[in-house]
C-alpha cells in the first residue's frame, strides 16, 4: 500500500485555527466566516469562541472583503424573506438609527414611505443602555406582536405596507447570539461587528434600498462624528459588496429628537404627528431627509424636493395616520388604535413637572443622562430579562436654546411612585444648563459620502 503523501490529506477546519488567525491580523476567506457563523447559529462554537472571535475583530479589524463575507453568512443564518414572487408594486425600502433619546422616527416614517408607494420591513431593535428601542415603544400598544412568524410579516407588508418588527428566531439568528456575547464582553463598539449586525437583517428582510441614520452626540451610542462617520461610511460601502443600496445620514443627538422620551409617551407623539399636528421642526427635519434619501435612492421620487412633498403631503392627507393604524391591526393590535389610543396606552400615577431653577435660556443637555432616568423610572432595562413599564418617562421636554423663566417647567416626569418621581426630577435637573444667553446649537444633519 503506498504511503499517503501531504496532497492527499485533509486536515478538519478547527475555528480556533480561524480565530488565531484573526487574532494575529491575518484576513479570513468567506469559507471561514461561513463556518464560524453556521458555529453561532447551531450552538457548535462556544461562548468562549465567540467571545474570542468577536475580540479578535475588535483589535484587528477586518476588511471590506471580510465584512461583506461575515454580513451575508450573518444572512443566511435564518429566513431570508424574497418579495419578488409578491409582485409588489413598489420597492422595497427601509431605514435604520444607531440610537438616541426620544429617537422614535421609524414609527412615524414606515407608514410615511407606505403611503407614498413604498413597501416597507423594518427589522428594528430594543433599548441600549440609555437609548430608547422601536420595539420597546411599539409594544407599548397591546397586542402588538413584535416577533411575529414569518407568514404575519409577510402579511402585514403586503397589506399595510410596513412591518415594524424584531429579528425574533426567524432572522440572522447567528447575529442574535454574537450580539448577546458582544454585551457582556465589552465589544460592542466594534465597527465591523456594528455594520454585519444592521446589514445582516436589513439583506435578510429583502431590503431593495437603505438609509442609515448616525447618531452622534452625547445622547447617542456613537457620541464620537469622527466614528460616525467611519461607521456610515463602512455601512455604505458594504452594504455595495452584498448588493445594497445605501446611504447615510450623520444626525445631531445633543438633545432628545422628540419632545417625549418613555414609550407609551413617545408612542401619544407619533400618533400626533401622523394626525397633522405640528411636531418639533427638528425631528420633522430628519425625519424628512431620510425619507427624501431612501426614496430618491430606492426610485420611488425623482428628487429630494419631489419625495419630500411627497411625504409631507402623505400626513396631511391622513395616509400616513391609515398605514400605521392598518400595520397595527394586522400584527396583533387593537383594529381602533387610531380612533382610542386613550383606551389602550397606559398612563402613570404621578406626573410631576420639574422646574427651572432660574431665568436664561437651555445652554446645554446632557441627553445620556435624560435617557438614563427613563431607565430609572423602570422605562428601559439593566437587565436583559427585565420588563418594561410602558407608562413611565418624560414629556414636554425643553429643547436647546429655549427661553425659560424660574419656576417654569423644563420638562414632566411620568412615574410610578412618588419616590421614583424625586429621583427623576433631580436627574432631569442636572442634566439641564440654563445660561444667560442663547448658543449655537449643532449642524442638525450631515451627509455622509460613501462608495455606493
Amino acid at each position: 500500500m503506498a504511503a499517503r503523501t501531504r496532497s492527499d490529506e485533509r486536515i478538519a477546519w478547527l475555528p480556533q485555527e480561524a480565530i488565531r488567525r484573526k487574532r494575529d491580523g491575518e484576513t479570513l476567506v468567506a469559507a471561514d466566516l461561513q463556518a464560524l457563523v453556521r458555529g453561532m447559529a447551531d450552538g457548535s462554537l462556544a461562548d468562549a469562541q465567540v467571545a474570542a472571535f468577536a475580540m479578535a475583530v475588535y483589535f484587528r479589524g477586518m476588511t471590506a472583503a471580510e465584512c461583506a463575507a461575515l454580513t451575508l453568512a450573518m444572512r443566511d443564518s435564518g429566513e431570508v424573506f424574497d418579495w419578488k414572487h409578491e409582485s409588489l408594486p413598489g420597492p422595497i425600502l427601509d431605514k435604520h438609527s444607531t440610537g438616541g433619546v426620544g429617537d422614535l422616527v421609524s414609527i412615524v416614517l414606515g407608514p410615511m414611505l407606505a403611503a407614498c408607494g413604498a413597501y416597507v420591513p423594518m427589522i428594528a431593535g430594543r433599548g441600549l443602555a440609555h437609548t430608547g428601542g422601536t420595539l420597546d415603544k411599539l409594544e407599548a400598544i397591546p397586542g402588538y406582536r413584535v416577533e411575529p412568524e414569518p407568514a404575519l410579516f409577510r402579511r402585514s407588508v403586503r397589506e399595510a405596507g410596513v412591518a415594524i418588527i424584531g429579528a425574533g428566531a426567524h432572522i440572522a439568528p447567528a447575529d442574535r447570539r454574537l450580539y448577546a456575547i458582544r454585551d457582556v464582553t465589552a465589544t460592542v463598539d466594534c465597527i465591523p461587528l456594528i455594520v454585519a449586525s444592521i446589514l445582516s437583517k436589513k439583506l435578510a428582510a429583502g431590503t431593495d434600498a437603505l438609509v442609515l441614520d448616525v447618531k452622534t452626540g452625547n445622547g447617542a451610542v456613537i457620541t464620537d462624528p469622527m466614528r460616525g462617520r467611519e461607521l456610515g461610511t463602512r455601512i455604505i460601502e458594504t452594504a455595495a459588496e452584498a448588493g445594497l443600496r445605501a446611504t447615510a445620514l450623520l444626525t445631531d443627538m445633543s438633545e432628545p429628537l422628540a419632545r417625549s422620551a418613555g414609550n407609551a409617551l413617545e408612542i401619544r407623539e407619533v400618533l400626533g404627528i401622523l394626525r397633522g399636528k405640528p411636531a418639533d421642526a427638528r425631528l420633522m427635519e430628519v425625519t424628512l431627509a431620510l425619507g427624501a434619501e431612501v426614496m430618491v435612492l430606492g426610485g420611488l421620487a425623482a428628487s429630494a424636493n419631489a419625495a419630500r412633498a411627497a411625504l409631507t403631503n402623505s400626513l396631511a392627507a391622513g395616509a400616513a395616520a391609515e398605514r400605521f393604524g392598518r400595520m397595527v391591526a394586522c400584527l396583533g393590535g387593537p383594529v381602533d388604535f387610531m380612533e382610542r389610543p386613550d383606551r389602550y396606552l397606559a398612563t402613570a400615577p404621578v406626573i410631576v413637572e420639574v422646574a427651572a431653577s432660574r431665568d436664561g435660556y437651555v445652554t446645554a443637555i446632557d441627553t445620556r443622562e435624560l435617557g438614563l432616568a427613563v431607565v430609572a423610572l423602570g422605562g428601559g432595562r439593566t437587565a436583559p430579562d427585565q420588563a418594561v413599564d410602558p407608562a413611565v418617562g418624560l414629556d414636554r421636554l425643553a429643547s436647546l436654546t429655549q427661553s425659560v423663566r424660574a419656576g417654569t417647567p423644563l420638562a414632566r416626569v411620568h412615574a410610578a411612585s412618588a419616590d421614583a418621581a424625586r429621583q427623576a426630577v433631580l436627574a432631569v435637573t442636572r442634566a439641564y444648563v440654563i445660561g444667560n444667553a442663547p448658543l449655537v446649537r449643532p449642524e442638525l444633519i450631515e451627509r455622509i459620502a460613501g462608495r455606493c
